[in-house]
C-alpha cells in the first residue's frame, strides 16, 4: 500500500506526541523506528504508523488513505504545543532481503525485513500477504478500520505497537481495561481456509456469525473470530475455515 509521510518538528516533537500515540517515544532512535497508533478517546483505532527519529525531527510513515485525516487531528491536537506539522514527498522502500545503507529493521516482527526512507528502491518480490497471513499483521484499511477496531483485538500488543507502562495517552484507558481482563473476546488470528471468500465476508458457525475473513494467502487467512462461536468447519461463502485454539 502507498505510504504517506508527515514530518513533525520544532523545539519538542517527542513531547507532543507521548501524550497521543500508543508507544513510548523515549523509545525511539536513530537506528530503531518505533511501530504506534492514534486512537479515539474511546479506545478505537485511527490510524497506525512507523515513528521515525531524522535529525531532531519525527518522521510518520503511515498509509496514503489515512494521512490527510491523521494530519488534521495532529493538527487539532496541536493547540499551542511548539511543532510543526508537514505534509512531505519522501519516498519509503521495503523488502526482506539484504538490508540497503541508511535501512532501519521493521519493528512489528523480524520476518518484515526492513524499511527505508528517502529513496524510492524497486520492490524485491517479497509476497507480503502471506508473510502478514503468517505472522497475524493486520493492515490498515483492511483489517484496521478507522473507528471500529480496537487495538488489542487487532493484535497490536503482539506487534510492538502498545507500551503499558508510558502513562496517559488518548484511549489509553480503555486499552490498558481491555489489557487487565482475563482474556479477550474476539480478536485477529490466522485460520486454514479451502477456497477463496471476498475480503470481509462474514465466517458463520452454523447459523451465527462467528467472524469475518480478511487477506488469504497459500490456504491460510487473517480472521477476526469471536472464540466463543468458533468451531472447526466454519463458512464463509464458499470457502472452508478452520481454526485450531492454542493450547493453554
Amino acid at each position: 500500500m502507498k505510504r504517506a509521510i508527515i514530518k513533525v518538528s520544532g523545539s519538542d516533537p517527542a513531547a507532543f506526541l507521548q501524550g497521543l500515540v500508543t508507544n513510548d517515544m523515549r523509545r525511539l532512535s536513530q537506528q530503531t523506528p518505533l511501530y504506534a497508533a492514534l486512537l479515539t478517546p474511546q479506545g478505537k483505532y485511527l490510524a497506525d504508523f512507523f515513528l521515525v527519529l531524522r535529525g531532531d525531527d519525527i518522521l510518520i510513515d503511515v498509509a496514503a488513505p489515512l494521512a490527510d485525516d491523521l494530519f488534521k487531528r495532529l493538527t487539532m491536537y496541536k493547540l499551542r504545543a511548539p511543532v510543526t506539522l508537514e505534509h512531505t514527498d519522501i519516498p519509503v522502500s521495503r523488502g526482506t532481503g539484504t538490508a540497503p545503507q541508511g535501512a532501519m529493521p521493521d519493528p512489528r516482527h523480524p520476518a518484515l525485513g526492513w524499511r527505508l526512507y528517502g529513496a524510492a528502491l524497486p520492490e524485491d518480490g517479497t509476497d507480503w500477504d502471506a508473510l502478514r497471513v503468517a505472522h497475524c499483521v493486520p493492515e490498515s484499511t483492511i483489517e484496521l478500520v478507522p473507528n471500529e477496531t480496537f487495538l488489542l483485538e487487532a493484535g497490536l500488543h503482539h506487534l510492538n505497537g502498545v507500551d503499558f507502562r508510558k502513562g496517559c495517552y488518548v484511549g489509553q484507558e480503555v486499552t490498558a481495561r481491555m489489557h487487565h481482563k482475563t482474556e479477550l473476546r474476539k480478536g485477529f488470528v490466522t485460520v486454514s481456509i479451502d477456497g477463496a471468500a471476498p475480503i470481509g465476508t462474514p465466517i458463520m458457525a452454523g447459523e451465527k456469525v462467528a467472524g469475518q475473513v480478511f487477506t488469504q494467502s497459500g490456504g491460510r487467512a487473517i480472521a477476526y473470530l469471536r472464540f466463543d462461536r468458533a468451531q472447526p468447519a466454519m463458512q464463509a461463502d464458499s470457502a472452508v475455515i478452520d481454526w485450531q485454539e492454542p493450547s493453554s
